[in-house]
């Protein structure tokens, strides 16, 4: 797959719907340690809005901003709070990073992961090494963009997220100093952000989606 049109981003939301309802479970028991508890089944209301949303987007005749702009408003009418405005930020951003643009290509999509990176990283006020979804998001960004000169969306989203699966793993030897799981102090430490594990997951299926023989 050289490039995503609108069609296959919705695909690609579809994806990631299904991923992350079929591991809430897992990911509300990561948060249940240094958290609410209910991460998961907060993403699964969140993607399964945006799913909800997008069957009744016309995508032939609608840009990819248009999709993403649409998951923007859906994700943040479903989940107010939370990950709520941080999603809505990210999905709003990427829509921005390809306004004007009729497919994603690699270099496209690089920019759509830095700019969802960092409308977290500006929604939520977070630093790198703070124990939260940004210590995946970040390192996704930039292993998407030193990979973008490949010219390979497949090559992209991996390195994307092998960087986000690395980057979630490193929330285990950290102290949370933001977030609810601040309040742990050193007790968070030796658990996973829950955050961060659904990130991992939410790249690793993006990049699955478009794997492709030929690449």
């Amino acid at each position: 797959m050289i490039s995503l049109n609108s069609a296959d981003l919705v695909a690609l939301f579809v994806a990631v719907a299904e991923a992350i309802e079929d591991d809430k479970g897992r990911l509300s028991e990561l948060d249940g340690v240094i958290g609410d508890g209910d991460h998961g089944v907060t993403m699964s209301i969140g993607f399964l809005a945006v799913r909800k949303a997008l069957d009744g987007l016309d995508a032939a005749g609608e840009a990819p901003t248009a999709v993403f702009n649409t998951a923007a408003k859906s994700f943040l009418g479903a989940v107010g709070a939370s990950a709520g405005p941080l999603y809505a930020t990210a999905f709003m951003r990427a829509g921005a990073a390809v306004k004007d643009k009729a497919s994603i290509d690699a270099a496209a999509m690089a920019d759509v992961i830095a700019a969802m990176a960092k409308g977290v990283q500006d929604r939520g006020k977070a630093e790198s090494g703070e124990k939260t979804m940004v210590d995946a998001w970040l390192p996704a960004a930039t292993a998407a963009q030193a990979a973008a000169g490949s010219g390979s969306l497949a090559t992209v989203l991996q390195a994307a997220a092998v960087a986000a699966a690395e980057g979630a793993e490193s929330t285990r030897q950290m102290v949370a100093t933001k977030g609810r799981s601040a309040n742990l102090g050193e007790r968070s430490l030796g658990h996973i952000d829950p955050g961060a594990a659904s990130t991992a997951l939410i790249v690793a299926t993006m990049a699955k989606a478009v794997e492709s023989p030929a690449e």
